[in-house]
């Protein structure tokens, strides 16, 4: 079996699953973020007064911290009101960032385990071994009365990637070639493995990266291969009782793709699509208005640090506004520490608190009709991130700082 049938099949009490069938499979852990008032409301109207196990819920605060609205508020005061009356110790409010940077620095993203999110990116949690996928917020109600999910059991791809990375090109140009190679429909639910020695070397970080964007092109869930490197992480950040799940050597994959990161450069996504992939070089003097660092993608200390040795120095360019928005607390402290946020301010930057910021168009840098971003984030569907006037471009964050310097598009090897 591969990792996604073993660990459904765990989940689900059987000895055995196969591909397309259908099974109840026990939750391991049910998150939500501001969304948790539209599940408590569904969950409310099932008529049950306690949650299947407060232990197993974990709700946070990311999409609109600090609340920006009166309406915001209101949704955070009635999340802590549940929160307090169900006993959910799990709860991180305001201070602590975005819910995928979060739960991994709190023990909660497990090897071998089953994670529903009310959040499409949920699938960021496979870098460790977790079978992480996203939710509605009617089915998280139902998880919250019952502890319990079904699933098709998805078919699976195998991504075997090998080589070394050119400079400055990072596991964001790798995902981003995928989705342009596959398109945004190429996974559509089903498991996705990467594997190969090029991933073995990845930082934990840029294993992330990859989960994370899977979602984007459609994947149910997506994995890298529990590692010594995945339980050390697990461990030193108080992980426990969890159970490595790796794929069977016979495992059967629908398709199998081979890649040499060699000859990947710098990559780019044009708007309004994320599989609207092109090499950055092409795009080379597109004007921009707004530099984004930061999101569940690419906010983390290896990001900011890339960011740094770039700018470090040197001065954005005049009319560009370079947001930095590390993913959360414990990567703000750090990056503190390190010299890294020092860095990028002095080089114009502005330093936004932990949490999701503009990328989802909610709040905190949102764009104006004709403006252009080039962003380290997820997404660039048409008014994604303010007005549905506006264009977003996809990169990684060594190339959205040199674009930032520069004041248009350009290839971080670009001197």
């Amino acid at each position: 079996m591969t990792t996604a049938e073993k660990i459904l099949a765990r989940a689900s009490g059987k000895a055995s699953v196969k591909t397309h069938e259908v099974v109840t499979a026990r939750i391991d852990v049910a998150m939500s973020h501001e969304n948790a008032d539209v599940v408590l409301r569904a969950f409310k109207e099932i008529g049950i007064e306690r949650v299947w196990d407060p232990d197993r819920i974990v709700i946070l605060f990311d999409h609109r911290a600090p609340a920006e609205t009166e309406k915001t508020a209101a949704t955070h005061q009635r999340i802590r009101k549940f929160v307090a009356e169900q006993g959910i110790k799990n709860f991180y409010d305001l201070k602590e960032g975005i819910c995928h940077q979060v739960l991994p620095e709190h023990g909660h993203s497990l090897p071998g385990q089953v994670m529903v999110g009310t959040d499409s990116h949920t699938t960021t949690h496979g870098a460790f071994g977790t079978f992480a996928t996203g939710i509605g917020a009617t089915e998280m109600a139902g998880v919250w009365a019952t502890g319990e999910l079904w699933f098709m059991v998805p078919d699976s791809i195998r991504i075997n990637v090998t080589g070394r990375f050119s400079e400055f090109v990072s596991a964001k140009d790798l995902i981003l070639h995928i989705i342009g190679m596959l398109g945004a429909d190429g996974a559509d639910y089903k498991s996705v493995e990467f594997c190969g020695e090029t991933i073995t070397g990845m930082s934990i970080a840029s294993r992330m990266v990859l989960t994370n964007l899977s979602m984007e092109m459609g994947a149910k869930v997506a994995f890298v291969a529990p590692d010594e490197k995945t339980i050390s992480y697990v461990r030193e950040n108080e992980g426990s009782d969890f159970e490595t799940v790796l794929s069977d050597p016979d495992a059967v994959y629908v398709q199998t793709f081979d890649i040499d990161v060699t000859d990947i450069g710098s990559m780019v996504a044009c708007p309004h699509s994320v599989d609207n992939v092109k090499p950055a070089k092409e795009l080379a003097g597109t004007r921009i208005d707004q530099a984004l660092i930061g999101s569940c993608t690419n906010g983390r200390l290896e990001d900011l640090a890339v960011a740094a040795a770039i700018l470090d120095g040197k001065k954005v360019a005049r009319g560009v506004r370079l947001l930095v928005i590390p993913a959360s607390r414990r990567v703000y402290i750090e990056a503190l520490r390190q010299g890294y946020l020092e860095t990028l301010v002095k080089a114009g930057g502005l330093v936004l608190n932990p949490g999701c910021g503009p990328c989802l168009g909610g709040h905190q840098g949102l764009m104006a009709p004709g403006e252009v971003c080039i962003s380290t984030t997820n997404r660039n569907f048409k008014g994604r991130m303010g007005s549905p006037e506006s264009f977003v471009y996809l990169a990684s964050p060594a190339t959205v700082a040199r674009s930032a310097l520069a004041g248009t598009i350009t290839a971080p090897q670009v001197r």
